[in-house]
């Protein structure tokens, strides 16, 4: 028989030993345990909780310098209802501070049934002050302010898709601050983050907005999108897509007006394709402009599997050549001309001109469209794709294809990124993809002459005419799929219009799309009209020459008076009439913390003028 063996209490190098081996055993479970954990966290994920260290995030800048997004200090407005006994008088005192009713208050306050509400988060520091001014005088019994250092976006919904937004932990949620987060606040120590510049102009962004909203409020459309951008570079000077949204509150918006549809969706183009898709087939040499194609009001073939094609056209327009199809957008001859290409080259030659491809331009989300491998078409597809139906397009897309158009054959991808400045100072130029040759001169040019005679009064595209500048046209007119049906809406379509200016040696490319318009649908009647009123309104503001306004030659070198460094010593100095972009070297600075409101010029300034600062104070600035 045998019996448990237990320590000898009076043998004190037993008991240690006892001791020394159970501890050996905890810290052998202990290196198990967390060997365990690491193994089974996924790759690239921490077992350990992960908080992000603050850093001062960096400016997004227009081309010129005008402040797009900014850090400042926010705060939440909150309520504990325990400490508010009447709620409709709170109500009654909250609704000037809130600038809403009192009825929205009480109603919003009851679709909380817990204890604490927040009333509105990231509130700027007008309201802010405005709560404790109330507070001070025993008013908002129960109301609180919880600090946050959040964004600002001086110019409201100005190019809110491109720019974007950040979540309540400061980090980027969409757009130019989700894409760029890690220039906008690296997580390498440092303390504060680069500053971003588009390639965007603010003025030419605001002329292409109140165009597009005018064409979707006047056409009562679903959405209107507009780019402008210099072919000769692949700056997109400006994007709109309307209805839009204010990322100062994102709550207030839908997932529609958030959308940067230009980069995110894809539809059939419709007509305007048929400028790349008979491009791409005269430099292939399968046709020429003297080829000749007969249009009866319809396209018909028969496949050898007995299969009868029909593709109707506007109208019987005859005879036609390359010009023809280009000024009446004749559906009959584009996909006659189609004919004369096998699918695979005509499949390559679209993918050249960067069809179901991502740009690459900068912006997050960007849509590769849809082009099928030709493994995949149908004897209808290569007819049907040369007018623009069973191929999806990004605008960007098509403005990067319209660059070749533009600049004798050569294709230069879009970019929304001008450079990256970091704390320190370095530039470094934002690299899109290098321009590549995708077709002949010889073919771009005649495109583009084809395209001048589609502003001739015979024309599809007369409307869009400029007095005393020449424009190189093509308009469309898309159906839209129903996802109901699968079959294409009788109801819902895309007008567009797509315009190379000066038609000689093109500076500029406007394209329009009118979203599923109520009324009228035709490109020609609708879209042409709004390309002239973005033409009229840049041509002046980038001083592109036409007839009326000649250009003089100089010397290239104009004396412009240097605006003053803003320097902060030990005293408040008079900052009033002081610009947004003035203020940027000392919302750069480490040592001060800058709390600024409203957009234009400093108006109210705190302290003031005079006053002593020390290190670490608070200068808060009101613009108007």
């Amino acid at each position: 028989m045998s019996f448990p063996v237990t320590p000898d209490r009076k043998n004190p190098f037993r008991r240690r030993f006892f001791i020394f081996t159970a501890l050996l055993a905890l810290a052998a479970l202990t290196v198990l345990f967390k060997y365990g954990v690491v193994m089974l966290t996924p790759p690239g994920r921490s077992s350990e909780p992960y908080q992000r260290a603050f850093v001062e995030r960096g400016p997004i800048l227009d081309r010129n310098g005008r402040i797009l997004a900014l850090q400042t200090r926010l705060g939440n407005i909150t309520l504990w209802k325990p400490e508010a006994p009447d709620l409709e008088k709170l109500a009654a005192e909250l609704a000037p501070v809130l600038e809403t009713s009192e009825d929205a208050i009480l109603a919003y306050i009851g679709e909380f049934p817990g204890d604490f509400v927040y009333l509105k988060r990231r509130a700027e520091q007008s309201t802010l002050r405005a709560v404790e001014a109330a507070r001070a005088e025993g008013k908002l019994r129960g109301v609180g302010i919880e600090p946050i250092v959040g964004r600002i976006y001086p110019e409201k919904k100005l190019a809110g898709q491109i720019i974007g937004f950040v979540g309540d932990d400061n980090t980027g949620l969409a757009g130019i601050e989700y894409a760029f987060d890690a220039e906008l606040a690296p997580d390498d120590g440092s303390p504060s983050g680069s500053q971003i510049i588009l390639t965007i102009d603010a003025n030419v962004q605001h002329i292409l907005e109140e165009c597009a909203e005018k064409a979707m409020t006047e056409n009562l459309a679903e959405a209107v999108m507009i780019i402008a951008a210099d072919p000769r570079s692949g700056e997109i000077l400006g994007s709109a897509s309307v209805p839009g949204f204010d990322p100062n509150d994102i709550r207030l918006s839908t997932e529609q007006e958030r959308m940067n549809r230009p980069a995110i969706w894809a539809y059939e183009p419709g007509s305007v394709f048929k400028v790349f898709s008979l491009a791409a087939l005269m430099d292939s040499q399968a046709i020429n402009g003297d080829s000749v194609f007969i249009c009866d009001g319809h396209y018909e073939r028969t496949t050898n599997l007995g299969e009868r094609i029909t593709i109707n056209c506007l109208g019987a327009h005859g005879r036609v050549r390359v010009r023809d199809i280009i000024i009446y957008s004749c559906n009959a001859g584009a996909a006659y001309a189609a004919d004369r290409l096998d699918a695979g080259s005509f499949h390559e030659r679209l993918k050249d001109l960067g069809f179901g491809s991502r740009t690459q331009a900068g912006m997050p989300g960007e849509s590769i469209g849809f082009l099928r491998p030709v493994e995949r078409w149908s004897e209808r597809s290569k007819p049907t794709i040369a007018m623009g139906q069973e191929i999806a397009v990004s605008a960007l897309q098509m403005v990067q294809a319209a660059t070749a158009i533009a600049n004798d054959g050569i294709l230069v991808p879009p970019k929304i990124i001008s450079r990256i400045i970091s704390a320190g100072g370095e530039t470094k130029n934002y690299e899109s993809a290098p321009p590549r040759r995708v077709m002949s001169a010889e073919s771009a040019r005649a495109m583009r002459s084809y395209m001048v005679d589609v502003t001739s009064d015979i024309g599809t595209g007369w409307r869009a005419n400029v007095a005393d500048l020449s424009l190189a046209v093509k308009t469309g007119t898309a159906q839209i799929i129903d996802p109901l049906s699968g079959a294409y809406s009788d109801k819902d379509f895309i007008a567009s219009c797509i315009a190379l200016l000066p038609a000689e040696a093109p500076s500029l490319v406007l394209y329009i799309t009118i979203i599923r318009p109520g009324g009228e649908i035709l490109g020609g009647r609708i879209a042409a009209p709004a390309i002239r009123e973005a033409a009229e309104a840049l041509v002046d503001y980038l001083g592109i020459p036409r007839g009326r306004n000649p250009q003089i030659s100089h010397s290239g070198e104009v004396g412009v008076e240097r605006l003053p460094n803003v320097v902060i010593g030990e005293l408040m100095p008079d900052l009033t009439g002081l610009s947004m972009r003035q203020l940027l070297p000392l919302i750069l600075r480490d040592d001060l913390h800058l709390e600024i409101s409203g957009n234009g010029w400093v108006r109210r300034q705190t302290p003031e003028a005079g006053s002593p600062l020390d290190a670490g104070s608070v200068i808060t600035l009101e613009l108007e």
